[in-house]
């Protein structure tokens, strides 16, 4: 999986006594923290996109956002394996094929992935296949599972609960931090109000503060917080001028027919607007999306950048196999109903104008 370094000591002796989390307080480290995964930083001076669907439900679909997502300036692939749903009914993920997709998918477009664990027993098999552990807001306060992901020591990117207050959700932390990991994430993503006309209210003064107690960095859900796809972007943006460290945004290639949570996912054609939007705001603030490995050094950029390119090259293969075998079935189907068959020269020539549009972008 993609390289992970902490470049920081352990904290925890320099904070005041009185102090409940003492690990993760802004004054064990006021520098903050910087959390690496492969060539992302998050934390750092760089804006940081993590986006992808809220539910992993083929490959064709997690490829088809991949690419979107990337090539609209994303640099870290989120999606969920493993759901948890309110009620037992609704889908809840395709459990280790899914991860299995996440970890292929993110290889071979160069992007870490990050995807959310249930159990603590599932704790190693998730960390085996992602280089992020997200901890949804219904398990903020499931102590055994902070533990075990703390334990792993994988980047955690801990949610808060549904009605949890700031220090509830510091203290989270700090069962994860006192296994010896401090490559903790904060994520806030709406908390539940008297308000029903939205999914949840997204709460940017918590943001604001939590980066005022923590030297964690902290980013933002605005698909969670307002469960309607239109509000995202607008929410994205206040996020980006609020100085968080990144978003992570749920974006789908057809939401009217999501498995999971589709009001809220943004269509792929409409995420590059989104990112314009966010950038404007960056921009005012002095500040741009993260670039993916700028940080490291030319022999590891190259390693990242080769195996991008190979897993690409294999993307492509397969997807041109795919397409021949369509081009076959419509033969069959067009013969059976009595329509000339494409001839093989002008069907190649299509594919090849096909195969040469891809590789030119």
């Amino acid at each position: 999986m993609h390289p992970v370094t902490n470049e920081h000591a352990e904290g925890g002796d320099v904070t005041p006594p009185d102090t409940p989390y003492k690990r993760i307080h802004r004054s064990a480290r006021p520098e903050g923290t910087r959390v690496r995964v492969g060539g992302v930083e998050i934390g750092g001076a760089g804006f940081v996109m993590a986006a992808g669907p809220c539910a992993v439900e083929s490959r064709h679909q997690l490829e088809a956002t991949a690419r979107a997502v990337a090539a609209a300036g994303a640099s870290i692939l989120r999606g969920g394996a493993f759901k948890p749903r309110t009620s037992p009914y609704a889908f809840r993920g395709l459990g280790r094929e899914g991860l299995e997709m996440l970890r292929d998918v993110g290889r071979e477009l160069g992007m870490p992935v990050v995807t959310e664990v249930l159990d603590p027993g599932d704790s190693n098999l998730v960390a085996d296949h992602a280089d992020i552990l997200q901890i949804g807001a219904r398990n903020m306060q499931n102590y055994a599972l902070l533990e075990a992901a703390g334990r792993t020591l994988k980047p955690v990117l801990l949610k808060r609960g549904l009605s949890a207050t700031i220090e509830e959700l510091l203290l989270a932390a700090e069962y994860v931090a006192l296994q010896g990991n401090t490559d903790i994430i904060l994520c806030e993503r709406g908390i539940r109000t008297f308000e029903t006309a939205t999914r949840n209210t997204l709460d940017l003064g918590a943001a604001v503060l939590l980066g005022e107690r923590t030297h964690l960095p902290v980013v933002v859900d605005p698909s969670h917080a307002s469960g309607r796809s239109s509000m995202v972007a607008p929410l994205s943006m206040a996020a980006a001028a609020a100085g968080v460290a990144g978003l992570i945004v749920e974006v789908h290639p057809d939401p009217s027919h999501a498995m999971c949570d589709g009001a809220q996912s943004v269509p792929v054609s409409a995420f590059p607007a989104l990112m314009d939007g966010v950038a404007t705001v960056l921009s005012a603030r002095g500040r741009a999306f993260s670039s993916p490995a700028a940080s490291l050094d030319p022999a590891t950029r190259l390693r990242l950048e080769t195996e991008r390119l190979e897993g690409l090259d294999r993307m492509l293969g397969r997807l041109a196999g795919e397409r021949r075998a369509a081009g076959l079935r419509i033969d069959a189907l067009q013969s059976k109903i009595g329509r000339p068959r494409r001839s093989v020269p002008e069907a190649e020539a299509r594919e090849k104008r096909t195969m040469e549009t891809h590789a030119a972008v």
